[in-house]
């Protein structure tokens, strides 16, 4: 694809995984030496219908060589695309970040011996965002890939070997529970406290917005709070004849873990009954056969379509900045 301005190309990416014959992810690469910020922007309104589409058919894409190198660079990149901005703070994402701009924050500030595992971004709440923006701002020595599984293609495989529990996921849908502190805990990958979660100082003002969200919750001794969600979908419909394993149960079932939260505890059916352990690992086997690791490099961006592919973490050794943006669901 190219324009006047820049010229942007597809180009193979080692790791690529290939469905029907298409790639995952798609990758553009710029191929235009000294290659302006403007030229970018203007580049991204023209094909940002395009864009649109790409990521919806290939869950996700990755701009390589861009001439991004700051959360500033990330911001003009991401309005070019003209979508509705989700800001951090609206969010009811369970991870601790950090706002660089209106637009865009740090990933989640686990440590880096933590593994953040697949999942589609706040498929454990009422409100998720369309699509993600990843910008790589400094890769890590070595580890910290984002890994990025096709969630229509998990579906597809887990009806043919797990037909009854593809048919619970649809029917009953998932509850989630889950410990938040009464203050940040940046050591967990789920350490966000209450009261930014919910954008609340009073357990009063928490509890109404929960009400309004209609979780169910207890307050325990030590200040945190227990919140179970209301039922919420396993499976979404994203196109006619196309659906995707919306949701966070690889996430919830198997690295909902710190000291408050046991992942054994964190997620059931709709109707409360109990996930099948070792059918949650074949799930998980499963994604991780059809997941590609984004190999960073600084400068990279991910645009991902959150209803279309999971997203996790690799841990990592030395310095790693990843940033995000969300993009809100009427998109």
């Amino acid at each position: 694809m190219s324009d006047d301005l820049i010229e942007v190309e597809v180009s193979p990416v080692e790791g690529q995984q290939w469905f029907d014959g298409e790639p995952f992810p798609l990758v553009h690469a710029c191929r235009t030496d000294g290659a302006e910020l403007d030229a970018v922007e203007e580049w991204v309104r023209q094909s940002r219908t395009t864009l649109n589409r790409q990521a919806m058919d290939h869950g996700a894409v990755l701009f390589r060589g861009l001439p991004l190198s700051t959360d500033q660079d990330l911001d003009r990149f991401i309005r070019a695309f003209d979508y509705p901005n989700f800001p951090y703070a609206d969010s009811l994402s369970n991870a601790v970040r950090v706002n660089r701009t209106e637009r865009v924050f740090t990933a989640n500030e686990a440590p880096p011996d933590v593994t953040i595992c697949l999942h589609h971004e706040m498929a454990q709440t009422p409100v998720y965002p369309s699509r993600l923006f990843f910008f790589c701002e400094q890769p890590a020595e070595q580890g910290g890939a984002t890994p990025l599984c096709r969630s229509d293609i998990l579906f597809e495989r887990l009806k043919e070997e797990f037909p009854e529990f593809v048919a619970d996921c649809e029917t009953k849908g998932l509850l989630y529970t889950n410990i938040m502190p009464a203050e940040n805990d940046p050591t967990s990958g789920m350490g966000r406290s209450w009261q930014s979660t919910f954008r609340a100082e009073t357990r009063a003002a928490a509890e109404q917005r929960l009400q309004n969200l209609g979780y169910s919750w207890e307050w325990l001794p030590d200040g945190c709070l227990r919140s179970t969600t209301p039922v919420l979908q396993a499976v979404m419909k994203v196109e006619p004849g196309r659906k995707t394993f919306f949701n966070q149960l690889i996430a919830a079932f198997h690295g909902w873990k710190d000291s408050r939260n046991d992942p054994t505890k964190a997620v059931t059916f709709g109707d409360g009954s109990l996930l099948n352990p070792a059918t949650m690992d074949t799930v998980a086997k499963i994604a991780e056969e059809l997941t590609f690791d984004v190999p960073w490099q600084k400068g990279d961006v991910a645009l991902v379509d959150n209803r279309v592919a999971m997203h996790g973490r690799r841990t990592f050794t030395g310095t790693r900045k990843v940033l995000a943006s969300l993009v809100a669901m009427d998109a």
